[in-house]
Formats: C-alpha cells, sequence, structure tokens
C-alpha cells in the first residue's frame, strides 16, 4: 500500500487523541494543542506535555521510532524528562503512531524552524547550547539518524551533496550522536533546552551545527554566530560535509525560488568546494 501524504495541520486527529488519553491514562488540554505536518502535542491535565506523532513503516527502520524514549539515557544535556510512551499500527494504512509524555519545557521555542529575525539569545543560552551539544557528542549509541525521517548513510549524504556539487569527495569519517533536528523550533528561550529527539543518533560530525546554520541564514549575523560558537565542528572535514549536506538540500533539486537563504547558502557551500578541494 502507498502512503499517503498528510499534513496533521489540517488532518483530523481527535480519534487519535482519544486513543492517547486512554492509553495513557491522562486528559489532554485541546486548547493548547500545536500542530506540525506530522505531529500534534499537547499539555495534559497532570502537568505535562504529550507529543504525538505519524511515521510510515518504512521510515520506522531497526531502532523502532523510540529516540525521545531512548534518549533519556543521554546525561549533561539541558532536555525534558521523559515518563512513558505508547505506540501502536494504524488499522488502515501502513502508518505507526506514537505519543510520548514529556515535562513541560522550561521556555516557549525559540522561534519557528528557520528565523527570518534574530531572536534575543543570551550569552549564558549560547553557553548552555554548547554545554549541551559537547556533551551529547560524547555519548554512546547504536542509533543512526534519520534527519527529514531518512536514515543517514554515506549513500544519502553522497547523493545529497552530488546532486548540487558534483565532484565533491564525500568519504565521512567521524561519527558522532547527533539530534538530527536542531532548529530554532525544537530549543527554547531564555532557558535553553532541546526538545524532539524523534530522530537523534549517530552521525557525521558537524550535522547538528550546520543544520543551526542552515536555518539561520536569512539573518547572516546569527548564521555568523552559529559558525563561531561551532566552529571546530564546521572547520572540521566532517563537518564541511554537513554544510554542504546542508546547503544541498535548500538549494536542490525542490527548492523554493523565493527561500531569502538561497543566495548566502550558495556562497558558503562555494567556499567549502574550494576548501575541500585544497586539503
Amino acid at each position: 500500500m502507498t502512503l499517503r501524504s498528510v499534513d496533521l495541520r489540517k488532518e483530523p486527529v481527535e480519534a487519535v487523541l482519544d486513543r492517547v488519553e486512554r492509553s495513557l491514562g491522562t486528559g489532554l488540554d485541546r486548547g493548547t494543542a500545536v500542530r506540525k505536518r506530522r505531529s500534534v502535542g499537547a499539555r495534559t491535565d497532570r502537568g505535562t506535555w504529550v507529543r504525538v506523532e505519524r511515521r510510515g513503516l518504512d521510515r520506522i527502520g531497526a531502532q523502532g521510532g523510540d529516540g525521545t524514549a531512548s534518549a533519556e539515557a543521554l546525561s549533561g544535556i539541558s532536555k525534558p524528562t521523559w515518563f512513558a510512551g505508547v505506540a501502536w499500527r494504524d488499522e488502515v494504512e501502513p502508518v505507526v503512531w506514537r505519543a510520548d509524555e514529556t515535562g513541560l519545557l522550561p521556555a516557549p521555542p525559540v522561534g519557528s524552524a528557520v528565523v527570518t529575525e534574530e531572536p534575543q539569545l543570551s550569552e549564558e543560552w549560547w553557553a548552555a547550547m554548547g554545554t549541551s551539544l559537547d556533551a551529547l557528542t560524547t555519548q554512546h549509541t547504536s542509533r543512526i539518524a534519520t534527519p527529514d525521517t531518512e536514515t543517514l548513510t554515506q549513500e544519502l549524504v553522497t547523493e545529497t551533496i552530488h546532486s548540487v556539487f558534483p565532484g565533491v569527495d564525500t568519504a565521512l569519517g567521524e561519527w558522532c550522536p547527533a539530534h538530527a533536528d536542531f532548529n530554532w523550533a525544537n530549543m527554547t528561550s531564555p532557558t535553553f533546552c532541546v526538545f524532539d529527539w524523534e530522530d537523534w543518533g549517530m552521525a557525521p560530525r558537524g550535522l547538528d551545527a550546520a543544520t543551526l546554520w542552515g536555518a539561520s541564514l536569512s539573518v547572516p549575523a546569527l548564521a555568523d554566530r552559529v559558525r563561531g560558537e561551532r566552529r571546530d565542528d564546521l572547520e572540521s572535514r566532517d563537518g564541511r560535509l554537513m554544510t554542504l549536506f546542508v546547503a544541498a538540500k535548500i538549494l536542490g533539486p525542490y527548492a523554493d525560488p523565493d527561500d531569502p537563504r538561497l543566495g548566502a547558502a550558495r556562497e558558503t557551500a562555494v567556499r567549502v568546494v574550494k576548501d575541500l578541494q585544497v586539503r
């Protein structure tokens, strides 16, 4: 059966939320619901948060789609506490629904995934972000990151980069744990906390830094700050390749011609390609 393309911002989800309430034994405050393309979240009547995700069976893979639960074992990272989860296969479509209950966020999200205005972030915030990312890279896991729900492999990186920058040597070397969806919608401010751990796992060094850089390109000063904060990651060979990986997603065959990030992404990518050829 072909998986139907669904946007949960438009799709009826009441039956799904009813099932989540019965399974977790809590009520969801529908008035607090945050609906995204493939997930819905809401506050519970016991002061926690539940996030419900719809994911195709072909996107589950060997690790089972339990990213938020497995991330509870990570230490030294500012993130919500995980309490419980439930998953089931859809009765009609080749889809798995999963709901995870976590602690509430300490502050609102910084912004949308891709920001167009510079957020007001303190030096303490930047330090906390760096501490969490540094701690994450020291953890151990058999999970493989799934950015955009695609399992990250050498082949995927090569295919993505070569779709825009053919001929680049894309051989990867250093892999470490990454959040894999590290954007402004998944972090809070003024208190730093990173959430939505569904896709975390092993990835080439620099994936998270490159992802945040790509989400910041509409605000040049912010993109420069991200590169400055994560310079060691982004100037490593794998970090340069992750910069091209992210840039290729912005510039590739499905690029939005009105995306304000296009010029900055191409400018940086051209420089990175030259740097890789010299190294």
